[in-house]
């Protein structure tokens, strides 16, 4: 497809500044649906989520930990073909991800396609199934046709190139593609993961977006500067 060739290439391009647009992103019907201020539009557990210094964060301690994986529920709309971009940083021995054409389970629950973020190059920018029955779906670095079952077609990508795609604690761009049922991930431009579904039982091709705060271990994710567009 070339829309997704030429998408990865502007995904190389940085944003305008915290929680802004560049005039190419607003040209090309790119809007923000965090307003770097608030919590407005959004829908998570209070005592987990909240917005400081510009982002939105999500936090766990010992004493105040996720009793299960809970999320931040986007609540303006629903994504189907579309591109998502957005920074983040995760920090803290857990993960994170963002939920996309997923499903609103209630009690700030979402089950569906994942952009995961989990350190390491084989982890972070993973496809993984919320929820679902189909475990870890494209690992980091594969291009993958999901039938019956997985079938890996080969890398996306260099293995060098994909080791230094991820700045570890620090800040990165994240993006997400969907177009009918090929999807692509990208971790700083690069592409981690070529995805197409058609597995017509399972796959989704509408759904919501939500941000992730994984049980277990005390974690911190913040994201800023998220944006959306649709694909026509």
């Amino acid at each position: 497809m070339k829309i997704l060739a030429s998408i990865v290439l502007v995904a190389l391009a940085a944003p305008a500044g915290d929680n802004a647009l560049t005039d190419k992103e607003k040209a090309e019907g790119f809007r923000l649906i965090f307003d770097g201020k608030s919590l407005d539009g959004w829908d998570g557990n209070p005592k987990l989520w909240s917005v400081k210094d510009g982002a939105i964060v999500g936090e766990t301690t010992r004493e105040n930990p996720a009793k299960g994986n809970t999320f931040l529920i986007w609540k303006g709309g629903t994504v189907s073909d579309f591109e998502i971009r957005f920074q983040f940083r995760l920090t803290g021995k857990n993960n994170s991800g963002v939920q996309y054409r997923s499903k609103d389970h209630g009690n700030w629950v979402a089950g569906g396609y994942q952009y995961d973020i989990n350190p390491g190059p084989e982890h972070m920018g993973k496809l993984y199934d919320e929820k679902g029955k189909r475990g870890r779906m494209a690992m980091g670095g594969e291009k993958v046709t999901w039938k019956e079952k997985k079938e890996v077609a080969g890398p996306t990508v260099d293995k060098d190139v994909l080791a230094k795609a991820e700045k570890r604690e620090d800040w990165n761009e994240g993006a997400i593609v969907g177009k009918g049922n090929r999807i692509l991930h990208l971790v700083n431009g690069v592409t981690v993961v070529d995805f197409t579904d058609e597995d017509e039982k399972n796959r989704l091709l509408t759904g919501i977006v939500a941000l992730q705060i994984h049980a277990g271990a005390p974690m911190k994710i913040e994201f800023k500067t998220i944006r959306v567009k649709e694909l026509k």
